[in-house]
């Protein structure tokens, strides 16, 4: 079941790693309306078997990557990440469980598969994906720059994509490393 989102979402995370030049120990942040994906209003159609597949994919396509998953919660949870207890950096810990109607399908379906789920107001990722416009801007570096994906889209939910830099900073004399990120 959702064999075909599951393959769209590995396919849209692999193809972002490797345009973001993301490299293992960093994070990616996801915000993920299932609602969205199966082509209904964000959240009015909170589905966990569809929320599965598509962290299925997307997890696989990052664990062989080496880089970690960050799972924004919705709004009920203010937004919240669900991430791997090593990729949390020491920041401080809320009490919070997230569940399909507070905190969304694919948030609490990382807590679910992670081994040492920890949850945070906030984290500062290396690069994001958007499915279905849940806004998970607030979550990356600055600066966030947008990324061009051959995948547009997983089930009926529009993906934006981006992967962050470093600032310029220096005036016009100031030269970017074109080899960092």
């Amino acid at each position: 079941m959702f064999e075909e989102e599951k393959q769209q979402a590995y396919d849209v995370a692999a193809e972002l790693c490797e345009k973001a030049g993301l490299r293992p120990g960093q994070i990616l942040v996801v915000g993920c309306s299932t609602s969205e994906v199966a082509g209904e209003r964000i959240g009015s159609h909170s589905d966990p078997a569809l929320a599965e597949a598509v962290f299925a994919g997307i997890y696989q396509a990052l664990q062989e990557r080496g880089v970690y998953l960050a799972a924004q919660c919705c709004e009920h949870l203010n937004r919240a990440i669900v991430t791997e207890e090593e990729a949390a950096g020491g920041q401080e810990i809320v009490n919070v469980v997230p569940q399909p109607k507070a905190g969304g399908s694919f948030a609490t379906l990382a807590y679910r598969y992670f081994k040492k789920p920890v949850v945070l107001e906030e984290i500062r990722a290396d690069a994001g994906l958007d499915i279905g416009d849940t806004l998970i801007g607030m979550h990356l570096k600055r600066v966030a720059v947008p990324l061009r994906l051959e995948h547009h889209a997983i089930g009926r939910a529009h993906i934006t994509a981006a992967r962050t830099r470093p600032k310029f900073i220096g005036g016009e004399r100031a030269v970017y490393d074109e080899g960092r990120k």
